[in-house]
């Protein structure tokens, strides 16, 4: 336990210092771990869909984004996911709906959601992603996770990476008593903590995901540390969603519950992703 805090203490007290692509095998290779797959985006043209699905239309947290395959593109050795000002009509709008998915009756953004559900996921490991974010007001760019059995939130969600009006996130979340109601382990660092070009250059993101922990880092800093025993579902039922495989989401959002304002933003917008690579323990 005494190494294990030592760690953790290291982690917290380590300075933000951007890690170059030129570095990255030094810190994937640490601690005995494997690659076992990998998205490099090194194709032209669509997402590889042997890797990757895509979700549709108005998805979820009442953002204002319609979410379709075609703003994502990969170019150059990036994965682009680019949010647009768009007019569309809502091919989903029903007249004096309460839903707020059909109560639109138009389009006004659109972007792109893809994760790898149904193709690929991993019960631990070393979770990473190199990418540059757009931090301009209402955009809500995420890397995250969820569990393969239950609906959510008893399933488990891991943002990596997550954020929002001047803050980056490091989140967990299990179930509760309640459905659709999360218990939150969160940790938020203010934009302005780093320094002025930050939202100008690449991060790595990364997740250490063992038996007993999960560790999340942005450039080798630790942003958040959470126990697999504190995660148990608080429904009764014993079950811990983050003992079972969990599958990789990757979505540029807009407003919405968390999002904040887009309408002063100048569109469109990317979120570029060099790669995502998991590592499992050798």
């Amino acid at each position: 336990m005494m190494k294990k805090m030592l760690v953790v203490l290291a982690g917290l007290l380590a300075g933000n210092s951007w890690v170059g692509k030129c570095q990255v095998k030094q810190i994937d290779t640490a601690g005995n771990y494997k690659l076992v797959w990998a998205d490099e985006f090194n194709k032209e043209g669509a997402p590889d869909t042997t890797n990757w699905k895509f979700e549709h239309g108005f998805v979820r947290n009442h953002e204002l984004q319609w979410y379709q395959p075609q703003n994502a593109v990969c170019h150059k050795g990036f994965l682009v996911i680019e949010a647009k000002k768009e007019h569309l009509p809502n091919t989903g709008y029903v007249a004096g709906s309460s839903d707020w998915k059909a109560s639109r009756e138009f389009i006004e953004y659109t972007s792109s959601s893809l994760n790898t559900g149904g193709r690929h996921s991993w019960q631990y490991g070393r979770f990473v992603m190199r990418a540059r974010i757009d931090v301009d007001a209402g955009l809500w760019p995420a890397f995250w996770t969820l569990g393969i059995s239950k609906p959510w939130p008893s399933n488990g969600e891991i943002d990596i990476m997550e954020y929002y009006r001047g803050k980056l996130l490091a989140n967990i979340a299990c179930g509760t008593a309640q459905p659709y109601h999360a218990k939150w382990y969160s940790n938020a660092k203010p934009l302005t903590s780093f320094d002025q070009s930050w939202s100008q250059k690449f991060h790595i993101w990364r997740m250490d995901w063992n038996e007993n922990t999960i560790s999340l880092f942005v450039d080798d800093q630790l942003l958040n540390w959470v126990e697999l025993k504190d995660l148990v579902n608080r429904d009764g039922s014993n079950f811990n969603p983050f003992m079972q495989p969990h599958y990789i989401l990757l979505n540029l959002a807009l407003g919405g519950n968390n999002g904040g304002d887009p309408s002063q933003t100048k569109f469109p917008r990317r979120y570029e992703i060099d790669y995502v690579r998991v590592y499992q323990k050798k």
